[in-house]
């Protein structure tokens, strides 16, 4: 009995070992942090839900979609280590197909015009229909827009527009929060009853809209974001090098949101104008309603 006691003691060390470093977040030669071997096992895939489906394509003139990425990599922790991060490939792209079937066609912009900034390493790269648009767009993503000359060569140009679209991933809570003309675009798409898109940590990009003190314009609108008691427990996995510097869904409810989810699954919900999904699960999801949303109500 003893000897089976003591070789069950040295089974659960050596779990014990395995899963500590197989948990622990990896440095990269940058100095940054990219999720460890069990959280990009837990959380990443090789191949997506990715439903392909044929729509009845859009013929009108709204055809075009404004995408905002993020031009951004590192998000500094709480511990201050950076999260090496960007926009998720399968929250950007997924939803992407989905409106490209659907007729509609896409303009790439970042805040500056750098090029997007992809979380690589969640990249499904056994996936591909994610391959084919991603080559397909990769010209764009390398030399995007800049968010002043959409909003100087396109404002007046209404309607040629369907939609505002901003990918989720961690980046996207990087600068663009904080970026008047994101504010400026969100308020254009909602005034001029365009439909505006997002998941994840996308809604990050709707603070933008309390910039110098103006007034939340979602507030009591139903959303579907990706919840902070989640984020808090990604650290434990070695998915964040740490806590997040501040949260988002609870700071979007103090807004006067109603955040309709509490996981992060598959949940998507439009409301009026604006069309959410809660994270990365919700991909595909979100990309079927927003195709079948546009095409019913865009003229």
């Amino acid at each position: 009995m003893k000897k089976v006691l003591i070789g069950l003691a040295g089974i659960l060390i050596i779990a014990g070992i395995v899963l500590y470093f197989t948990s622990r977040p990896k440095l990269e030669a940058d100095g940054s942090y990219t999720p460890s071997k069990l959280a990009l096992m837990l959380a990443t895939v090789q191949k997506t839900d990715f439903e392909n489906i044929e729509y009845e394509k859009y013929q009108g003139n709204k055809s075009k979609i404004l995408v905002i990425f993020t031009e951004n990599k590192d998000l500094k922790m709480q511990n201050d280590k950076l999260f090496s991060t960007g926009n998720h490939p399968i929250e950007a792209l997924l939803p992407m197909l989905h409106l490209k079937n659907a007729g509609f066609n896409f303009e790439i912009a970042t805040p500056t015009g750098k090029p997007v900034v992809f979380e690589m390493w969640a990249f499904p790269n056994e996936d591909e229909n994610v391959k084919a648009i991603y080559n397909e767009l990769k010209s764009s993503f390398e030399q995007p827009l800049n968010l002043k000359e959409f909003i100087d060569s396109s404002f007046n140009d209404t309607e040629s527009y369907a939609a505002v679209f901003v990918p989720g991933g961690h980046g996207a809570m990087i600068g663009i929060p904080q970026d008047r003309n994101v504010g400026k675009i969100l308020n254009w798409a909602h005034n001029n009853d365009l439909f505006t898109i997002s998941l994840c940590h996308g809604p990050g990009s709707f603070l933008a809209t309390t910039l110098d003190n103006q007034q939340f314009i979602y507030e009591g609108y139903n959303m579907a974001v990706f919840p902070d008691a989640i984020d808090a427990q990604t650290p434990m996995i070695g998915y964040l090098p740490g806590n997040m510097p501040h949260g988002l869904s609870e700071k979007l409810k103090g807004l006067g949101a109603n955040i309709v989810n509490t996981e992060s699954d598959a949940t998507v919900v439009v409301d009026r104008k604006l069309i959410t999904g809660a994270s990365p699960l919700a991909s595909n999801e979100l990309g079927k309603l927003a195709a079948t949303t546009l095409l019913k109500e865009v003229k």
